[in-house]
């Protein structure tokens, strides 16, 4: 059994990468890939590992159909980390995939405690969906969780039968009934879009954060159980955008590690002038000896979503030889999320009715 267990609803970074490849059976992303695929995720080695993307990179190559599935438990309102996610699924819908995006709010009510009733969860889901259209999504592009066909729900209690206490055990440790039904969601959520009333038999691909990768072990055991002919899923795993504070992911559950989609400019600001950097002690020593970009939160954000890559490119040269200091950088980065922010809220704005309505009609 490996000896390391990943939390997929924790909020510590992973560190040691190569580790969790190993014991896991994870393949780091081929540099052939990276050079094929226009976006600033495999550009900048965001994504680092796959299963199985062999298969949809065939059908990206020969512009063959395939599933495109991700989603979000609508738990708490959508950060910069979320934006990275959805920018990715644009960039296999703009492929020609056949998209599932899931605004999963019973998953959110079931698995997080911080979730009261299913209301609570719907109105977070309106918030997330409005954001999502957004960030580019489509009416066409994303289902609600809690409003789907009854051959979704029939298709979640045939999985229930096909995976154990003791997998369960395994793979995640000791879960509450909460999360054990949400996983079920998820798994129904990965695999549905094979059914006949739906795409039928293809390959998928699922693009999650490394932390995700137990319930792709998990769903991918279970679909070879199933009495379907169904491919194994596949996913590529991002690097999950690294939180403002030392050691912490960006999270829902942590506001002060996140940058959030609804957050006012002037809160934004805030966040980056506290946030972790890579500088040194003193201007002197930073000015002789350079910066460290590597673990910088500042620099991070440009990599996850400046997108100009020679732009980025000098920040991070810049910063390595000592001639842009964090407050500046600092000032070129709150300039950036401003004016995004400014932009996307305009958006949202615009959207936000139509989700209510999605959600709640």
């Amino acid at each position: 059994m490996p000896k390391t267990r990943i939390d997929p609803w924790g909020a510590i970074e992973i560190k040691d990468y190569g580790k969790v490849f190993k014991e896991f059976g994870l393949k780091p992303f081929p540099n052939e890939y990276k050079k094929r695929l226009d976006h600033l995720a495999f550009r900048r080695n965001i994504v680092i590992a796959h299963r199985d993307f062999e298969k949809i990179y065939d059908k990206i190559i020969n512009k063959k159909p395939f599933i495109n599935m991700t989603g979000i438990a609508t738990s708490g309102y959508l950060h910069m980390g979320h934006k990275a996610v959805i920018d990715l699924f644009i960039f296999f819908k703009n492929c020609g995939a056949k998209n599932f995006f899931g605004i999963c709010d019973i998953d959110a009510y079931t698995s997080r405690k911080k979730i009261p009733d299913l209301k609570t969860a719907k109105e977070f889901a309106v918030s997330n969906l409005a954001d999502a259209l957004a960030l580019g999504l489509t009416k066409n592009d994303v289902y609600i969780q809690s409003k789907k066909e009854q051959r979704y729900y029939e298709f979640t209690f045939e999985i229930s039968k096909k995976i154990t206490g003791a997998t369960f055990q395994a793979i995640y440790g000791t879960l509450d009934l909460g999360k054990i039904s949400a996983n079920l969601l998820q798994y129904a959520d990965i695999l549905h879009g094979q059914l006949k009333e739906y795409c039928g038999k293809m390959p998928s691909i699922t693009a999650i954060a490394i932390e995700q990768d137990p319930h792709i072990r998990a769903v991918r055991d279970v679909a070879k159980r199933l009495p379907y002919s169904f491919e194994l899923p596949s996913s590529i795993y991002i690097i999950h955008q690294p939180g403002l504070k030392e050691g912490m992911k960006m999270s829902s559950s942590e506001p002060d590690t996140a940058i959030f989609l609804n957050d006012k400019p002037e809160v934004a600001k805030r966040k980056i002038l506290n946030a972790f950097t890579g500088g040194k002690d003193t201007v002197e020593e930073q000015k002789r000896t350079g910066g460290n970009p590597e673990v910088c939160k500042i620099y991070n954000i440009f990599r996850f979503h400046y997108p100009d890559d020679k732009k980025v490119e000098e920040i991070y040269k810049s910063c390595k030889s000592g001639k842009l200091l964090c407050g500046n950088c600092k000032e070129i980065c709150i300039k950036f999320v401003e004016n995004f922010l400014k932009e996307h809220q305009k958006k949202y704005k615009k959207f936000e009715p139509i989700a209510r309505k999605m959600i709640f009609d």
